[in-house]
């Protein structure tokens, strides 16, 4: 036991009883009288009110209470914003769990902090869809962590994106992560006999199985370095106005920004973009702003697209004749 451990416990066991020997707490955690004698004199310069001398006993100052744990204003109110998150980023089984959690942390808040939490809940929310709270959904990502904490199978019903086929897979997980805006799982499939990427949401049922799987897997962080490395990224370069750049700017990330270059009222954006297609649908809302100096394959690409929107929107009667009724 570490030392930050042994005097969480010493404090804990001064709590259970009103007079607590020296050598009662030497014989519990293993040490010497002379170690204990120092944990005292630790835990009373952190301000906690001791009585008793080296050799007799230690006993609380009475009345003095502490829960297991104390948390500042704001570590606590750190915890709503996290469960406000918490909320719309999870399964419904995972974000039960943690608003269980949370119940517990509120409880050894003291009154202020309590008080703060309650009338800030209101003011506080996020606004985001949350596509793994819809049914058939709710144990998801409880499932997999599950799985990934004892090593075991899970069998999924997964529809691919592309050509919307649903499937079964038997399934070795890896590890999950976040980014643009969604979950993904990384693990090693039976069926395809190679490592895939699954999106939770599109995880139509997941089943922890009881078989357990030793397979030499790579670590989550070794494996998504090494997807990054053999990518075959296509470098984007786009001019726009310095002033238009905040309404880009929560997402550059996520479509592979590497480089900003000023020039006056004149922005250079350069890009490492593992989909072309991807960008191009991404950069389309700011497409009046927006100029492409490279690629030409992402020029051509986008006057393609602008054409085929232009006709489908002068004569929506030609493009849907029967399909969609009352179009004029």
């Amino acid at each position: 036991m570490n030392r930050l451990d042994r005097l969480t416990a010493i404090l804990t066991q001064l709590q259970s009883k009103r007079l607590i020997r020296a050598n009662e707490i030497a014989e519990r955690f293993g040490v010497s009288l002379r170690t204990v004698y120092r944990d005292m004199r630790a835990l009373e310069e952190a301000g906690v009110p001791i009585i008793g001398e080296a050799g007799q006993g230690y006993a609380l100052v009475d009345g003095y209470r502490l829960p297991p744990v104390m948390f500042t204003r704001e570590e606590a109110l750190s915890f709503l914003v996290a469960e406000k998150v918490i909320e719309k980023m999870v399964d419904r089984e995972s974000s039960k769990n943690f608003q269980t959690a949370v119940y517990k942390i509120k409880s050894v808040l003291r009154q202020p902090e309590k008080d703060a939490i309650e009338h800030l809940s209101s003011y506080i929310q996020v606004r985001r869809k949350n596509s793994l709270q819809a049914a058939g959904k709710e144990q998801v990502l409880q499932g997999i962590l599950d799985s990934l904490s004892e090593n075991k199978l899970i069998e999924i019903c997964y529809t691919t994106f592309a050509e919307e086929q649903t499937t079964t897979r038997i399934l070795e997980p890896i590890g999950i992560y976040f980014a643009f805006e969604q979950w993904y799982m990384i693990a090693y499939c039976r069926l395809r006999k190679d490592y895939r990427t699954f999106r939770l949401d599109r995880i139509n049922g997941l089943k922890v199985m009881e078989e357990k799987f030793e397979g030499d897997h790579p670590s989550l962080q070794a494996y998504l370095e090494k997807i990054e490395k053999e990518e075959n990224l296509t470098k984007v370069v786009i001019a726009t106005k310095k002033s238009m750049v905040k309404y880009l700017h929560s997402q550059l990330y996520d479509q592979g920004f590497v480089l900003k270059e000023d020039f006056g009222d004149t922005v250079l954006l350069t890009f490492m973009t593992c989909s072309v297609e991807g960008f191009l649908r991404w950069i389309i809302m700011m497409a009046d702003e927006v100029t492409i100096i490279q690629p030409q394959e992402l020029k051509d690409r986008l006057k393609d697209l602008l054409e085929t929107m232009l006709r489908r929107n002068s004569d929506p009667v030609a493009e849907f004749p029967k399909s969609v009724p009352n179009i004029k």
